[in-house]
């Protein structure tokens, strides 16, 4: 049974910082990409950034050079470090493995960024 469980969402004041954690299970991890999606409400769902088997990443624009995605084979984990958060960076933040034509999903863990 495939699982992917997101954790590290909460409150934050703007200009603070969180850590995402996706732990999965049920995978052969280290040869999925990895990726961080998120959807603020009435919006759609959008690319945060990915990350390949091999460790490359990619990031949307707008979270360039704030955020960080890493991975960690052994625990079968990914990361994003969120940095210098904006109110605008308020969502539900989804956690997505892709290998070939199979994906899966996380259930969401609630990032809201609020002075």
């Amino acid at each position: 049974q495939v699982q992917l469980v997101e954790s590290g969402g909460g409150s934050v004041q703007p200009g603070g910082s969180l850590r995402l954690s996706c732990a999965t299970s049920g995978i052969n991890f280290s040869v999925y990409t990895m990726g961080w999606y998120r959807q603020a409400p009435g919006k759609q769902r959008e690319l945060v950034g990915t990350i390949t088997s091999g460790g490359t990443t990619n990031y949307a624009d707008s979270v360039q050079g704030r955020f960080t995605i890493s991975r960690d084979n052994g625990r079968n984990t990914v990361f994003l470090q969120m940095n210098s958060l904006k109110p605008e960076d308020t969502a539900v933040y989804y956690c997505n493995a892709k290998f070939l034509t199979f994906t899966a999903w996380g259930q969401g863990t609630q990032v809201t960024v609020s002075s």
